[in-house]
């Protein structure tokens, strides 16, 4: 019987993965820096309650880096009872400049006082049920943008460790800080602005964008308030933001016989009326239009777009406001004012 001879190629034997690097820890830096744990403690976590050397401050965060070591926040937040976390559910709308820009202030000066800010995204939860989802973060304070949370979404975060819950709404919440922000304030003003250059027949742009009613709704009611008693008609409008939507109604703006729009914001407002002058409609000499925000682009249409410009908190300001309530929850909720929504006429009204 013949033998057949194989060779088999001495391959090495597999190695295993090195092991992981175990995680540093505080006691790890406390015997490098020569110091105790409880020191460690106290200079990562710019303690002011025990007085201890800057060069011992220097040793400790020189070997905290050396090591890579970071503290533990869900440890210290346990230990504190609360942690440092300020959490902005985000709005359930795409956010524009306006809103962005006072995200981004509101961020920075909480930075400046040693807060965090975690943007916390939509999961379809409303009202006290994203409260609870919220309450498993366990942050110090909650910003909340939109009404909906009601005075048990209040008290189950308080239950939790919010120090802190400030509302951004018209209507203020019982157990929580209020910045009372009214949007109808914004249609009031259009409209009221519209009515004063003599226009009687005014169609107000509602956004077709799911989750846009929480800002339409209201500048739309404001509108219609301004006008109230007046002979002015108020026509609500649907419209997408896009060019075919708008071309839509353009074609039968003759039809509906308006002679003005409040077009919900400044894009908007620029997207229609591109719209109604490619329909041959004149702008302001058929319809005068005026949006909200008053954006940079607004200013370099022709005609220049009116606009309502709106004020809101300075980041400065809800910061203040944030960390006056963390130190002292004990303390009477506060409600405050700080919207503003003016008129800038321009040539397209």
């Amino acid at each position: 019987m013949p033998y057949v001879m194989v060779q088999i190629p001495n391959t090495p034997a597999p190695t295993k993965p090195p092991a992981p690097r175990p995680v540093p820890t505080s006691a790890d830096v406390a015997r490098l820096a020569g110091v105790s744990r409880a020191t460690v403690s106290y200079v990562l976590n710019n303690a002011d309650a025990v007085r201890i050397s800057e060069p011992t401050r220097r040793r400790v965060r020189q070997a905290a880096e050396e090591i890579g070591y970071v503290p533990h926040a869900a440890a210290r937040t346990l230990r504190a009872g609360h942690s440092r976390v300020v959490l902005m559910p985000t709005l359930p709308i795409p956010a524009g400049p306006l809103y962005s820009r006072f995200v981004h202030d509101f961020q920075g000066a909480l930075t400046r006082l040693d807060y965090t800010v975690v943007q916390y995204g939509a999961t379809g939860l409303r009202g006290d049920d994203a409260a609870r989802a919220w309450a498993e973060l366990r942050p110090v304070a909650v910003l909340v943008p939109t009404p909906g949370i009601g005075p048990e979404g209040v008290a189950v975060l308080k239950r939790s460790g919010a120090r802190a819950v400030v509302t951004l709404s018209p209507t203020p919440v019982e157990g929580a800080h209020a910045l009372r922000l009214d949007h109808a304030d914004v249609g009031r003003a259009a409209a009221a602005h519209l009515y004063a250059r003599g226009r009687r027949r005014i169609g107000v742009v509602v956004p077709e964008e799911g989750g846009m009613e929480v800002f339409s709704a209201p500048r739309l009611h404001g509108a219609r308030e301004a006008l109230s008693g007046t002979r002015a008609t108020v026509t609500e409008l649907s419209l997408a933001y896009g060019e075919e939507s708008a071309a839509a109604l353009a074609a039968r703006w003759t039809a509906l016989g308006l002679d003005a729009v409040f077009a919900y914001n400044d894009e908007y407002a620029m997207l229609l009326m591109r719209a109604l002058q490619e329909a041959g409609v004149r702008v302001p000499e058929d319809v005068a239009v005026i949006g909200a925000d008053d954006l940079v682009l607004g200013r370099l249409l022709r005609p220049r777009l009116s606009t309502v410009r709106i004020t809101l908190p300075s980041g400065r300001y809800l910061a203040s406001l944030v960390d006056r309530a963390v130190r002292n929850p004990a303390a009477a909720p506060e409600s405050h004012e700080p919207f503003g929504a003016t008129v800038v006429p321009r040539d397209s009204s």
